[in-house]
């Protein structure tokens, strides 16, 4: 187990994707803190801004865990990549955590910046506050979303999480914003609570299961019926009645977005057209 200490406060955006249990598998904790990292525009070795250290055990485990203390909201590309072994936060983090990520997981007990999980491709991340906008989504200006692996918010998240996600499941237990599974073309979403208008606007494929209020459904969307359910996963069903919508009509979809009965009955107009 490698332990990583802030030796000061942030007050510059540091780009940390060495900090990776790939990077660190079988090195020493010398070696680990002359790995380069940015401070700003000034190139620094990690050493001069962490304390490194290393909790020997009789039985070192094969995938190498990283356990990080303190504020890291300044720290962006934790993990980024990564395919193996464990990242653990005790703190908030910056943006781009686990990007491109293939494999492994990352805890974070605390909030988390923008595009966390973006493009990922396996793997978990498992956040114990809240994440910023574009969860589980790709760049500007790019199509290619998460392909794969878990994302767990216990809090709440922002606009567009999910945008173009192509496989995988992304699982809230807050609230979201707007835009969420924006152009989703496969996968699974699943809100506990409210989210925001234009839920799975221009989606092809796909699941969207909304469990707390949606002010409304776009009009490109037609009702397909009641579902006495959800299925969220083999392990998790929800036992709700639900609206079943189906859409975005725009794009010839065909996907499935769920809205619980209870929490909207300013949906109950659309039951006259069963």
């Amino acid at each position: 187990m490698i332990h990583l200490y802030p030796k000061k406060e942030f007050d510059l955006p540091l780009i940390a994707e060495c900090i990776n249990p790939d990077v660190f598998q079988n090195e020493t904790c010398e070696k680990i803190e002359q790995l380069k990292i940015w401070e700003g525009n000034s190139q620094k070795k990690l050493g001069e801004l962490f304390k490194v250290e290393e909790n020997q055990t009789a039985s070192q485990p094969e995938k190498t865990a990283i356990t990080i203390y303190g504020d890291m909201s300044k720290v962006r590309k934790i993990g980024a990549c990564m395919q193996n072994g464990e990242i653990m936060i005790q703190g908030n983090v910056g943006m781009h955590l686990g990007e491109e990520m293939k494999g492994g997981k990352i805890t974070v007990h605390g909030d988390a910046g923008g595009w966390a999980g973006s493009m990922m491709k396996g793997g978990v991340i498992e956040i114990h506050g809240n994440a910023s906008d574009y969860l589980g989504a790709p760049y500007r200006g790019s199509s290619e979303g998460m392909r794969g692996g878990k994302i767990i918010i216990h809090g709440n998240v922002g606009s567009e999480t999910g945008a173009h996600i192509q496989n995988g499941m992304i699982k809230i237990y807050g609230s979201a914003g707007q835009f969420a599974g924006f152009r989703m073309r496969k996968g699974i979403i699943y809100v506990q609570n409210d989210c925001g208008g234009r839920a799975g606007a221009c989606m092809t494929e796909g699941t969207i299961i909304v469990g707390g209020l949606l002010e409304s459904v776009l009009p490109t969307f037609s009702i397909e019926g009641v579902r006495k359910k959800a299925k969220i996963e083999e392990d998790e069903v929800v036992e709700s009645p639900f609206y079943l919508f189906l859409g975005d009509l725009t794009e010839s979809g065909k996907g499935r977005l769920y809205v619980a009965k209870e929490k909207n009955p300013h949906l109950r107009i659309y039951e006259r057209l069963l």
